[in-house]
Parts: C-alpha cells; sequence; structure tokens
C-alpha cells in the first residue's frame, strides 16, 4: 500500500481521510537471475562443490529460505567455450575462476562485455596473500565484483542476490520506497564472509515478517519487499550510493580504512561517518574494524563499534543489526535510563500496546525514527511513510501523536484487508479480516460469492 498525505501536519482526526491504495509487490524484483555461466577447470569446479553440485546446494538454500526461481548453473572449461555459450543461450550472470588452463581470465572478462555490457561478471577465487597481490596489479575493468572462495555455498546465494539487488533497486526505491542497507568494505575476504551472513539474517527475517500476510500468495510477495544490502567498496562509491538512497536507507555497516580519493584512508569510515551525520542524525552506523584502537574514533553514544577480531563476531553483528535496524522486537526504553519497557512484536502489538508507551519514550522513539525503521524492515510502507513524516515538536502533547499512530495502525489493517480470503490461523487471526478460510481446499460457489460480496 502506499500513503498520500498532505505536506502539512497530520491530525489524528484526519486519519480517516487518509487515502492507501494496495502496495505493488508484484512489481518488485522483476529483474532475476536465472542462468548463471560459470567459467572453470574442471578441478576448479572441482573445489567449487566440494562434493556436492552446485544448483542442488543453491536449490536447497532456496527452499530453506521460501525463495522461487533458482537459477540454473552451466559449467564451461575455458575461454572459447565461454564465448560460444553466450553466443548461443541467454545468461544473467558470469562466474569466473582464475588461471582456467593457463588461460587468462582477465582478457577474456574483457571480451565477454564487449559480447553484452550488461552482463555482471563475478571473479571467484581462493584466498591467499599471492593472489591478492596479483589481482591488485591487474586489469579489473571487465570484472563486477571479486570474491574469494571460502568453501561455503552460502557465498553463491549471496553473490545472486547481491547482483539482483543491484539490478532492482532503483526501480523498488521508486516504486514503493523499498529500504536498502548500505555495507562499505574494501576487503575481499572480509565481505565474501559478511555478506552470506547478512543475506542470510535478512532472508530469513523477511521470512518470518512475512507470515503476518493474510495468505500465502501475498506472503510470498511480500518477501519482494525486504531491505536490499548495497555493497560499496570505496569512499566515493558509498557517497554515490547515500547520496541516492539517503531517504530509503536502513543503516550503514562499514569498515574504518578503505580507499578515498584512490588511496587507502586509514580514518576513511570516520570521516563518512561524519558526514553522513551532518545529513542524517539518526541513521543506525555500525562500524566494524581489525584494529580495536580505532574504537575510540567511533563516538559510542550514538554508534556502535564491533572488533573484526572478536571470536563472536558474527551474533556481534546479527545482535547490532536487529536491535538497530529495525528487525526482531521493537524494544520500548527509557530515553534516560535505556531500561526495557517492553518489547512489540508486530503491528497489532504496536495497536494495542501504544497507550501503554510512556510520553518521553514515545517522544524518544518517534524523534528516532524507530516507529518507521520498524516497519519499513517489514515491508509495511504506508505505516512507516507516515510515522517517518512525523515531526514530534509541532505536536501540542504526545496523545495526539499516540492517537495519530494508532488509527493509522487501524485503518491500514482494515483496508488491507479488502478483497482478500484470509487463512484463519488462531496466534494469527486479523480481527478486522472480512473473510477468513480453515482449511485448503476449494471455496466453492457459495463461498466465493460470499468473498466477493465481502
Amino acid at each position: 500500500m502506499q500513503l498520500k498525505t498532505s505536506p502539512e501536519i497530520i491530525k489524528a482526526h484526519d486519519i480517516s481521510q487518509l487515502r492507501f491504495r494496495d502496495t505493488p509487490f508484484v512489481k518488485l524484483m522483476n529483474r532475476r537471475i536465472y542462468n548463471v555461466l560459470i567459467v572453470a577447470s574442471r578441478y576448479d569446479m572441482f573445489i567449487l562443490e566440494d562434493d556436492g553440485r552446485v544448483d542442488e546446494q543453491i536449490f536447497n538454500e532456496y527452499t530453506l529460505l521460501s525463495l522461487r526461481y533458482p537459477p540454473r548453473f552451466t559449467q564451461v572449461n575455458n575461454g572459447k567455450e565461454a564465448l560460444a555459450e553466450l553466443k548461443q543461450n541467454h545468461y544473467e550472470l558470469i562466474i569466473c575462476m582464475p588461471n582456467m588452463d593457463n588461460s587468462d581470465s582477465f582478457e577474456l572478462a574483457k571480451q565477454m562485455k564487449r559480447h553484452d555490457a550488461r552482463i555482471p561478471v563475478v571473479l571467484l577465487t581462493p584466498f591467499s596473500k599471492s593472489i591478492s597481490a596479483a589481482l591488485s596489479k591487474e586489469d579489473l575493468s571487465g570484472i563486477d565484483y571479486v570474491f574469494s572462495w571460502l568453501g561455503d555455498a552460502d557465498l553463491l546465494l549471496a553473490i545472486i542476490k547481491l547482483i539482483e539487488d543491484r539490478m532492482n533497486v532503483e526501480q523498488d526505491v521508486k516504486t514503493v520506497g523499498v529500504q536498502t542497507i548500505m555495507l562499505v568494505e574494501d576487503s575481499v575476504r572480509f565481505y565474501s564472509s559478511a555478506l552470506p551472513l547478512f543475506y542470510k539474517f535478512v532472508l530469513s527475517e523477511s521470512k518470518e515478517f512475512s507470515k503476518e500476510a493474510l495468505n500465502d500468495h501475498l506472503r510470498t510477495l511480500r518477501m519482494r519487499g525486504r531491505p536490499k544490502i548495497l555493497l560499496a567498496r570505496d569512499y566515493e562509491e558509498a557517497v554515490s550510493y547515500y547520496r541516492k538512497y539517503s531517504d530509503n536507507m536502513l543503516g550503514v555497516i562499514m569498515d574504518m580504512s578503505f580507499h578515498r580519493g584512490g588511496k587507502r584512508d586509514p580514518l576513511a569510515g570516520k570521516r563518512l561517518g561524519e558526514w553522513i551525520r551532518t545529513k542524517d542524525a539518526a541513521i543506525p552506523i555500525l562500524y566494524t574494524s581489525a584494529e580495536s584502537e580505532n574504537r575510540k574514533h567511533v563516538n559510542e553514544a550514538e554508534d556502535l563499534f564491533i572488533d573484526k577480531n572478536s571470536k563472536t563476531f558474527p551474533q556481534d553483528v546479527y545482535k547490532a543489526i536487529k536491535e538497530n535496524l529495525g528487525f526482531g522486537d521493537f524494544v520500548i526504553t527509557d530515553p534516560v535510563t535505556r531500561q526495557e519497557l517492553f518489547r512489540i512484536r508486530n503491528l497489532k502489538d504496536l495497536q494495542t500496546n501504544i497507550k501503554n508507551i510512556p510520553d518521553d519514550a514515545l517522544y524518544y522513539h518517534l524523534s528516532k525514527n524507530h516507529f518507521s525503521r520498524f516497519f519499513y524492515s517489514r515491508a509495511i510502507f504506508p505505516v512507516a511513510e507516515l510515522l517517518k513524516k512525523i515531526d514530534v515538536s509541532e505536536y501540542a502533547s504526545m496523545e495526539e501523536a499516540r492517537e495519530l499512530i494508532h488509527g493509522t495502525i487501524v485503518q491500514y489493517r482494515r483496508i488491507k484487508n479488502t478483497g482478500v480470503v484470509a487463512v484463519f490461523e488462531k496466534d494469527r487471526f486479523d480481527q478486522y479480516s472480512n473473510f477468513a478460510r480453515i482449511g485448503e481446499g476449494s471455496l466453492g460457489g457459495k463461498g466465493r460469492g460470499l468473498a466477493f460480496l465481502g
């Protein structure tokens, strides 16, 4: 659903006049990767598969996460076969592994780009210092991304989703306001291990949130509204992404040291964070660094710092993302003591508990955009957009803002049920459902007629 309102402050008594329309989830993620060409020697392919077929591993991952359209993989052994295959069949992604039969992977990448510049080319290589040193001297103009193969099939899923996100982000943000998460990192080895973690988390959380939809079809569509992950590998690319998607960014995760102006800057992250803070004082920023002393450059009252060397790094990142980027429960806290008051799990919970939130806590969470971030992460765009527009300083009392939030949720829940046959589930039944069904059989003529009239 999308919300149309005037730019003036919205009063609680205006809620009934707000106009909602269905969020066109069907228009999201329309560009997908269906066919992947892997250019690798038989030995490299054996390493890649690690005693299991790549397509089977990816299919299992897609099934586990309730994703549709797993891609099909085609493997060729050398550049000649790759160019011949591109002439005969259509591919949305090419993955190259270097040193294939002593051929030049980098020259091959440029040849494939000349054949069709729109096809992303990814270089996938085992990690070593010698390979990293060699890559720094090569012409990577034909390569879109370089990844380090660490023996985990989840990396292939992350590569596919990263490319799909890049292909769809502009249109999806423009269509319904889909959110983004920006990772700023230039260490190939680190982002090759971090991206699978981030995607596993975002996809599993989106799968969980989609259960709030009224039926299986709507659950599948709603997952298309999940936040997209953007990978920036230097200061300039990060600034470009932020300028373009700052109004639709849940948060930023970045290293402290990366290239700026063509040279490595050990404090590029600090400079980028300070620049972002001049644009948005409330956006969550999470710094990650392998140098523990960089913690001193982070104002931990506003931002977070996680040491890459920590043995609990994955768990620490999960916790930070869940608590600060709108995932997980919405923890209502006291703005002074930071003590937890209570938790909100979903839209229904917020409607029930909005009147129990103390004025100072409500003011704090609204001013930090915590409410809107909570709903954006769940693809509940109309409510998120309205709450993000609220300027708490414009309200004479928090009671008016509280009534506005409550009325908006009620209006949204009523309208999203219009024309939908919901599946009855005791734990998640929506009291505003016009028509609910038990079981999965056909409705029959009478039932279908009642559903239509409802």
